[in-house]
């Protein structure tokens, strides 16, 4: 298969953040920047506390005792003074953990245009006449005190200038998701738990990845079919191809790590485990992108929801878009039987609070809601950390199944290979692929990934193959290809992103919200508000700290702190949207990496809208104490505990309750255009997507690339539009179709080939 000797994989130490040594900034960018985290994050100290500086925020005692009462009263373990003191005077700038992980993000995940953007203010923030133009005050900004600097941020927040709006929002999120990751004091308060209750690493399958020398010139390796990415698509396709006796090499940019390694810390997860650190933002800030980016690509840090295409989506794509494969018996078979291979079942779900408030909220309010099926292999997988790996590899994932099925079939695979572009050739007329080159990273001499790059072997690969699938994900597919000279003007289009706006309820009960299986019921009601097909979807959402709090609303300092203690009695959700209206990837001018032109257009943030009321509703009927919208400038619902108290002859007002119909009022009234609004998005789908003609998508309904030979595409990115579900099942079920397809042109230019099982 290749010229180099193949190696088993050998255990990884456990990779730690290592940051570059150069500072991003300045020192006095730096300074000014740290001042903005330390007021988003502010150390808190009484008045009557010796050693008070400028650097502090300074609350009288009757604040003070107002917070510890309201703690004691909402908490189940509600802290001692000596931690919760502790606690509040903790801040960034002290804490060297908070200030590296900073510096990575800033040196290695940030677009230079945003970098040098936010360089500019730093450093007009240092100016006289800038910083009078900026806060209003001639005073440098790290000069003021915090409650002066907190009172400009806030400013910021509803500027008339947009770039500052950006810099509120996006400092407010890096700063509260920073400390939530590093912070020494808010685990040990709050409870959480890194690693889950009753942890035992699952068993995993041996892989082996090939090795290359160093050397100067390029490597060659041939195969029959390279399959570039070993996500949810590239791995059925592995399968499926191995299975029938073709020779199949899966290659992808990102590394393994086996179920020891899993659940990562929140730090390290971000860093090795999602697409840009973690820290992926649409152009104008609108919306974060999540996006998986290791070794079995988003399959590895899904949430295990198995829904399957839905009907009203499936005539779209065949009678609207003229794709009448997806009305066929023969795709019903695909979805079967990838659901199949993974034990797909509801049947041993176990909620948890979360879940169960939404199933129980929707019966009270006459919503339909479900059970969402799991790929766990029909067993019970109570683990609310698989968005940072599964260790106990139980979620049936292309690393667990798809992968190692395909290996024991033949299949070679290739980590830390990433792609530069498809080589072509010709052939009547057109572009015939004919492999692909790119540039291959080692692992360091520790089995790590981490470290100088100058410790490693960086060498040049060409793969020769006979068929080339490219299923990078819908972010990096459509680059790889303009990467390779192709010019349809399609490429790119049509990007899907299902984006959501999140709730937050608060209960009395001791919820901690991180156990448990962390999307496993599902409110349909909204899902067709348009009579097309568009709507929302009621869902649970992924409740790690530095996962759901930075999208909760900043205030001020103590505020924040205060919310973020009672993150142990505290649901959320999503009102999750089937998109309408599109953007675009396109590749960075300047270092070529996907970036997406996308705001979420009235069109669908009106349907979000709907999904943020019936949440808030459903939180209200179940007994949330609290209710929080991540819209900005929009306060909590506080529940009153004297309106809920009603006699025999007293009728319950329910959601009628005047005031809380107020507040559903002022929601809708603030509205989530952004800035306003918070988005976030998981699912990624169509900048490739399947047409019937040339002239309106990149892949014909077989997954070929329009005006190739040998050139298919097979991940979320061929969707005709959105799926409107989880698009692992129906993903796969695609690439199901593509690669068994793609077998049966192999063994016609071979000849017959028996299967290799």
């Amino acid at each position: 298969m290749a010229t180099s000797e193949v190696e088993a994989l050998t255990p990884l130490a456990t990779p730690v953040p290592d940051g570059p040594t150069e500072l991003p900034f300045s020192e006095l960018q730096w300074s000014t920047l740290l001042a903005i985290m330390d007021t988003v994050i502010p150390s808190i100290r009484r008045e009557t506390t010796t050693n008070n500086t400028i650097n502090q925020l300074t609350i009288s005692d009757v604040e003070y005792n107002k917070t510890v009462k309201h703690l004691k009263k909402t908490l189940a373990n509600s802290p001692d003074s000596e931690s919760l003191d502790e606690y509040l005077d903790e801040k960034p700038s002290d804490n060297q953990r908070f200030q590296a992980l900073l510096q990575r993000t800033l040196s290695t995940f940030v677009r230079d245009d945003a970098r040098q953007g936010l360089s500019l203010i730093l450093t007009t923030l240092n100016t006289r006449v800038g910083s009078l133009m900026l806060t209003g005050y001639a005073t440098p900004f790290q000069d003021q005190p915090v409650h002066l600097r907190q009172t400009i941020l806030d400013g910021w927040r509803v500027s008339y200038l947009p770039p500052l709006n950006a810099v509120h929002k996006q400092m407010t999120l890096v700063a509260k998701s920073i400390w939530l990751k590093t912070s020494p004091t808010y685990h040990k308060l709050s409870g959480f738990t890194p690693v889950p209750n009753h942890y035992k690493p699952g068993s995993h399958y041996e892989y082996e990845f090939l090795q290359f020398p160093a050397g100067s010139g390029p490597e060659m390796v041939d195969t029959d079919v390279v399959i570039v990415g070993s996500g949810c698509g590239g791995a059925v396709c592995a399968k499926n191809l191995a299975e029938a006796g073709h020779r199949v090499l899966v290659a992808d940019k990102s590394y393994y790590y086996p179920p020891e390694q899993l659940p990562m810390s929140e730090e390290e997860g971000g860093i090795h485990l999602f697409e840009n650190g973690g820290v992926e933002m649409t152009d104008d800030a609108s919306m974060g992108i999540i996006a998986g980016s290791a070794w079995g690509g988003g399959g590895t840090v899904n949430w295990s929801a198995s829904l399957q295409t839905q009907s009203f989506v499936r005539k779209e794509w065949a009678q609207d878009r003229g794709l009448t494969f997806f009305e066929t018996a023969e795709y019903q078979n695909c979805l079967d039987r990838v659901c199949h291979r993974m034990g797909v079942s509801a049947e041993h779900i176990h909620h948890n609070h979360g879940n169960e408030v939404l199933l129980e909220g929707s019966r009270k309010l006459g919503y339909h809601a479900k059970a969402v099926p799991q790929n766990t292999g029909g067993a019970t997988h109570y683990c609310g950390h698989c968005t940072l790996g599964c260790g106990a590899a139980q979620k049936q994932g292309p690393v667990v199944s798809w992968l190692p099925d395909a290996a024991k079939a033949g299949a070679k695979f290739v980590e830390g290979f990433k792609i530069e572009r498809v080589i072509f050739g010709q052939a009547n007329g057109k572009k015939k692929a004919v492999g692909v080159e790119g540039i291959w990273t080692s692992r360091n001499k520790n089995g790590g990934v981490d470290g100088p790059l100058s410790e490693r072997i960086i060498r040049k690969v060409i793969v020769r193959a006979k068929k080339v699938i490219i299923s990078c994900g819908t972010l990096w597919s459509p680059i790889v290809l303009m990467n390779s000279g192709l010019k349809n003007k399609q490429i790119g289009r049509n990007l899907y992103l299902h984006p959501v706006n999140l709730v937050a309820g608060v209960y009395k009960e001791d919820i901690r919200p991180w156990e448990g299986g962390i999307l496993t019921s599902v409110c349909s009601t909204f899902e067709n508000l348009d009579g097309h097909g568009h709507g929302v979807k009621l869902e649970a959402t992924c409740m790690l700290p530095s996962f759901f709090l930075p999208t909760m609303n900043w205030n001020n300092g103590l505020d924040y702190k205060t919310q973020a203690l009672k993150f142990r009695h505290t649901n959320g959700y999503i009102s999750i949207c089937r998109d309408r209206d599109t953007g675009r990837v396109y590749p960075d001018p300047t270092s070529g990496v996907p970036r997406c032109q996308y705001s979420p257009s009235a069109f669908d943030r009106a349907h979000i809208m709907e999904g943020l009321v019936a949440l808030a509703k459903i939180c209200y009927v179940t007994g949330a104490t609290e209710i929080h919208a991540s819209i900005q400038g929009l306060k909590p619902f506080i529940r009153d505990p004297d309106e809920d108290s009603t006699s025999e002859e007293q009728e319950d007002p329910g959601v009628t309750n005047p005031r809380f119909r107020e507040w559903l009022e002022e929601l809708r009234r603030i509205g989530n255009k952004p800035p306003t609004g918070t988005f976030a998005c998981a699912h990624q789908m169509g900048s490739n997507r399947m047409s019937s003609r040339p002239q309106d998508g990149v892949v014909d309904p077989k997954g070929k690339v329009w005006g190739t030979e040998d050139l298919y595409v097979s991940d979320a990115s061929v969707f005709p539009s959105a799926s409107g579900v989880n698009p692992m099942v129906t993903n796969m079920a695609i690439s199901d179709w593509i690669s068994r397809g793609i077998s049966k042109e192999l063994r016609s230019m071979n000849g017959k080939a028996e299967p290799r099982l």
